[in-house]
């Protein structure tokens, strides 16, 4: 185990769930967090949720600690300017230097800002990241406002039309694919998506883009024009693209950091720019692009809350532990969403997927289960108000069981039959070895080599 000094970039879910395990396995030596925001760790699924609709003060998000952190240094309202690995220390925005024996880069994500920097600045204009977003769009919203624009039909830009829609408020969306969530859950998944939004009130606007956003005399947003020559009267517009990866500060580093994330082995140990090994960086959350060996080793980044959790969870422990105990970062993802009363939930990569089905339920009652696969191995499932029954498919995933699954130990099987997922293109796939997991913590599981049978 180590002693010297561990600083962590990075004061979100990920940095404070590994300063908590760090101190809970025993590290005793200097801990350092680095945050670019001068609040304390927070939750951040609330703010396009129950922080809109005013069920939750923005202020109440924090954290909770689940170990003594009281002597931790906390560098808080410091944004990390670089990093020098041959002198192992982190230079801050004021000039001071950190140093550190190891290391951890947990610096997510920042909301993709509208291109337009003159509409950029409009008042009106909003984006949803931070606590500080959360509580100026809410004092927005709860003026009453007679029309808002929400580019981009994903998690959170369908959000944050729920809330529109909860609170009374006139809502368009606009996306550019053919339907809301198909990037993140395919074509058919999204038209039921979408039948949801448009029965809830909202006006979705699919297969346009918006061309400009126009400011009134007062430098205020007044309108917006489409693609399709549609111009509309609005007075809020939430920009809802996706996040850019915070690796920018890295640059001259040496470390593998692009704006696809900080590459980093399926230990968490950051990869320099040769793809070799580091031992003294680690990478964890929405930032850290990692090979899942039962997803063929892809390199990718999960921006998931229960990924941010447990990857930070195996980074720290792997930072103060031999070789021989170092644990693979291979749980299968899940995430969440709740929008137009409906209550969504992911386990797996649904993206990779060439194939879905609805095994279980009614997409008519939205209430339902929708099996994903690739190859004829399952890869992911999809629930509208059907979570329970996740546990199962999970189990499936873990095992590469066969795609469509066999439903014997679940019930209100459809007996659909598997239809084109219908995903925007991607890249090729190679090296697709089948693996399944073994274990029983999602922190502590291994991977084995399953054998196609003779």
């Amino acid at each position: 185990m180590t002693a010297g000094p561990i600083a962590i970039v990075g004061a979100g879910l990920a940095g404070l769930r590994a300063a908590e395990t760090l101190r809970r396995e025993g590290y005793e030596g200097k801990l350092t967090v680095i945050g670019d925001e001068a609040h304390q760790p927070y939750d951040r699924p609330p703010l396009s949720k129950q922080v809109l609709t005013g069920w939750v003060a923005s202020d109440h998000t924090t954290l909770p600690r689940l170990e003594n952190l009281d002597d931790v240094d906390w560098e808080l309202g410091h944004r990390a300017v670089g990093l020098d690995l041959a002198e192992k220390k982190i230079v801050l925005d004021d000039g001071r230097d950190v140093p550190y024996d190891r290391c951890l880069i947990a610096t997510g994500v920042r909301a993709r800002p509208w291109f337009n920097e003159a509409e950029a600045e409009l008042d009106g204009m909003f984006v949803v990241h931070t606590t500080d977003d959360s509580r100026a769009l809410r004092t927005r919203l709860a003026a009453k406002p007679k029309r808002v624009l929400v580019i981009g039909g994903g998690f959170t830009g369908s959000e944050v039309a729920s809330v529109c829609r909860m609170l009374d408020i006139d809502v368009t969306l606009v996306e550019l694919a053919p339907a809301p969530l198909s990037g993140a859950l395919g074509g058919v998944i999204g038209a039921i998506a979408a039948d949801m939004q448009r029965d809830a009130g909202v006006d979705l606007r699919t297969g346009v883009r918006v061309d400009a956003i126009e400011g009134d005399e007062r430098g205020r947003v007044a309108g917006v024009r489409l693609s399709d020559g549609t111009h509309l009267d609005v007075d809020v517009v939430v920009v809802a693209l996706g996040g850019i990866r915070n690796t920018e500060w890295l640059t001259g580093s040496r470390l593998a950091a692009s704006a696809l994330g900080i590459g980093c082995d399926a230990g968490c140990r950051a990869f320099d720019g040769n793809a070799i090994v580091t031992d003294d960086v680690f990478v964890a959350g929405d930032v850290a692009r990692f090979p899942h060996p039962i997803y063929g080793y892809q390199m990718m980044t999960l921006e998931h809350w229960r990924n941010a959790l447990i990857q930070a969870e195996i980074a720290a422990h792997n930072m103060i532990s031999a070789e021989a105990d170092r644990r693979p970062h291979v749980s299968v993802p899940w995430f969440w969403s709740i929008q137009f009363e409906v209550n969504i939930k992911s386990v797996g990569v649904p993206t990779i997927a060439d194939q879905v089905v609805v095994t279980q339920g009614s997409t008519d009652d939205r209430r339902f289960v929708a099996a994903y696969g690739l190859d004829g191995t399952i890869v992911a499932a999809v629930s509208f108000n059907a979570g329970r029954y996740l546990e199962y498919y999970e189990r499936q995933i873990q095992e590469a069981a066969a795609f469509p699954p066999v439903l014997d130990e679940v019930g209100q099987a459809t007996g659909d039959d598997p239809v084109p997922a219908a995903f925007p293109p991607q890249s090729e796939l190679t090296n697709r070895p089948t693996v399944v997991l073994t274990g029983h913590s999602p922190t502590e599981m291994r991977v084995e080599r399953k054998f196609p049978e003779e």
